[in-house]
């Protein structure tokens, strides 16, 4: 089941150039399923867990590379995709990934089916991105500004004050 749904975005994921980051990757999923299905793809596995991230380790392919960090901490702008599934509420997944993505890059969220797009787009417009049309269980957040000052916030503020 991870799997297969890991592997239904992967057409989503390749729309978009450049290199793929999976924010709090924990078990590897989406990471690790869109990596073996992109070798052409650099891939990035995120993760704060220090012990997640030796997991990561023994299972990425050749073309995947683990970071044990949080999303707060990282360079902006750097890569084409950031993906993220089950990670926090949509809106707080949005303010996380989207400072991690370039300009006209792409943040690809698993959702569940309480994901509320709306909240989800106020979010976005905030850190000048807009939601794109997308199958279900997804919301797809394509980057259309830069990333404004003050984001991503400082580590627990999104979760404990979310833009929506």
């Amino acid at each position: 089941m991870l799997l297969d749904d890991s592997l239904r975005g992967v057409q989503l994921v390749e729309k978009a150039d450049g290199p793929i980051v999976d924010v709090g990757s924990g078990g590897g999923v989406p990471g690790i399923p869109l990596a073996v299905s992109l070798p052409g793809r650099d891939v990035t596995l995120l993760e704060a867990n220090a012990r997640k991230c030796e997991f990561l380790r023994r299972w990425a392919p050749p073309n995947a590379a683990v970071v044990n960090g949080r999303a707060e901490e990282q360079e902006n702008d750097r890569f084409g995709v950031a993906v993220a599934k089950a990670l926090a509420p949509p809106p707080v997944t949005a303010e996380w990934c989207l400072p991690l993505v370039r300009l006209g890059g792409v943040a690809v969220l698993w959702v569940g089916p309480t994901a509320e797009p709306e909240r989800v787009a106020a979010a976005a417009r905030r850190l000048n991105a807009e939601l794109e049309p997308a199958p279900a269980g997804f919301l797809v957040l394509r980057k259309t500004g830069t990333t404004p000052p003050g984001f991503p916030r400082r580590p627990g503020v999104a979760r404990k004050r979310p833009l929506a």
